[in-house]
C-alpha cells in the first residue's frame, strides 16, 4: 500500500530517484509525519513515500529526489 507522497503513475516515477528508505514498527502517526515533511520540504525537491507491510507489521518511509 502506498500513501501520502507516493508515486501515482509510471511517468512520474521515471523522474524520481530513491535516496533512502527505513522501516519501522507500524504506527499510524507516520502518515502525519510524511504529510508534514512533504508539505514543508516540497521546495527542496524531495518527496516522501510511505508503504505498509501488514504481514510484518512494518511501515517503510522512502525518500525520493525529484
Amino acid at each position: 500500500m502506498m500513501s501520502h507522497g507516493s508515486v501515482s503513475n509510471q511517468n512520474q516515477s521515471d523522474k524520481l530517484q530513491l535516496v533512502a528508505h527505513k522501516s519501522f514498527k507500524a504506527n499510524d502517526e507516520l502518515v502525519k509525519i510524511v504529510d508534514f515533511l512533504n508539505k514543508n520540504l516540497k521546495s527542496k525537491k524531495v518527496l516522501f513515500g510511505l508503504t505498509k507491510n501488514k504481514e510484518r507489521q512494518e511501515m517503510t518511509i522512502n525518500i525520493y529526489e525529484i
